[in-house]
């Protein structure tokens, strides 16, 4: 599963956003746009999508901007990625096929797998607020060796 741009950049600049607003003051898009290297325009497009989400609001006029609409520690990752509509999930149906993929309505084979993946990573996401990104409470992933399985040909698992 890959996580688009746009919602990479999403979580982003609401990280940036929640690091920059300490002072209570709207932060210009600009800023933000600057610093984590993202194209304005798309920034726009992406902040008319959370505010309508309800995750920002905007300040207009001279010293404008925006400003988060909760605490840092009450916006949610998964929250920040539903809002510009990019979907949380592993599986190639679509919710237009509520019964599967298979061009006879079926199930694949693994399409429990991949749902259930997708689940634990919207599950995850949901655990993980602005705060704790900003604030670096996202513990580094630790690298290891899997299991050998008896083929020789052991590999690396992330955890």
């Amino acid at each position: 599963m890959k996580l688009s741009a746009k919602g990479r950049y999403a979580v982003m600049a609401m990280c940036d956003l929640a690091s920059q607003s300490d002072s209570g003051k709207p932060v210009a898009l600009a800023d933000i746009a600057d610093r984590q290297e993202i194209s304005l325009s798309y920034l726009e497009q992406l902040f008319a999508k959370l505010r309508r989400g309800g995750l920002v609001n905007s300040v207009r006029g001279p010293g404008g901007g925006y400003l988060l609409a909760r605490e840092a520690e009450e916006t949610r990752v998964a929250d920040i990625i539903l809002a510009v509509d990019e979907p949380i999930r592993a599986t190639r149906c679509s919710p237009a096929q509520p019964f599967g993929c298979r061009s006879n309505k079926a199930r694949c084979l693994t399409h429990d797998l991949w749902e259930e993946l997708g689940n634990q990573i919207y599950l995850y996401l949901s655990s993980v607020s602005v705060a704790d990104v900003i604030e670096r409470r996202i513990p580094a992933g630790r690298r290891e060796r899997a299991p050998d399985n008896g083929s020789g040909n052991g590999s690396v698992a992330a955890e």
